[in-house]
């Protein structure tokens, strides 16, 4: 597997990217396994999710290791063109700040993404073959390598810390947001992009399919 052998300081330098869906009731669908200290997870203790109902917001986001990045709400489908205006703002933003806050220059940031069909048009291609920072070589259909899903779980248990459900989409939204730039520390997107060098073990031990992550 490409970067097995990366350090923890060649991790600070990724812009992680990704999407996710919060839903307006029960808004983390996770489910627990009961093991023993120093256990693996096993393939009888991973189950798959399922959709929820009462309505739901998609959106899009990083983390860096200087902390959360600009966050937006995808209306409808994101294809190629809203996915390049995405990059053109939000993720540009993310990096003139994480670049700032880890004294990096422009062209040792490396941005990750995945090989979503949107994210691989030529219109896209293009479009990031112009800028100087880098493209990270991501396998595909690997949610379990990126650190983002750990914070993407942080804040749907952090959303459901609330008492009552939100009144509708606008107020779903505004919680999201107020957890996500406020409550999302920086040191806890440090603790799991530092966990990188064991995810990738994980990975490689378990052939892709699971990680205690």
């Amino acid at each position: 597997m490409a970067h097995k052998d990366w350090t923890i300081d060649d991790w600070k330098r990724v812009i992680w990217s990704d999407e996710t869906k919060i839903s307006r009731f029960n808004s983390d669908g996770r489910t627990w396994a009961w093991i023993r200290s120093g256990e693996s997870l096993k393939s009888h203790h991973v189950k798959m999710t399922v959709k929820h109902g009462g309505g739901s917001i998609m959106l899009w986001s990083t983390i860096t290791y200087a902390g959360v990045g600009w966050m937006c709400k995808i209306n409808g489908n994101m294809d190629q063109k809203l996915y390049k205006e995405v990059l053109e703002d939000e993720l540009e933003r993310t990096i003139e700040f994480s670049i700032d806050k880890l004294e990096l220059e422009r062209h040792q940031a490396i941005f990750q993404h995945d090989n979503d069909p949107k994210h691989t048009s030529k219109l896209v291609e293009e479009y990031l073959k112009e800028q100087s920072y880098s493209i990270l070589e991501w396998p595909a259909q690997s949610p379990v390598l990126n650190p983002i899903e750990s914070m993407w779980s942080l804040l749907k248990r952090r959303l459901n810390d609330h008492e009552t459900a939100p009144k509708g989409m606008n107020e779903l939204y505004e919680r999201v947001t107020k957890v996500w730039y406020n409550l999302m520390k920086p040191e806890e997107c440090q603790k799991v992009i530092e966990s990188m060098p064991k995810r990738i073990k994980q990975c490689i031990k378990n052939k892709g399919r699971w990680t205690d992550y």
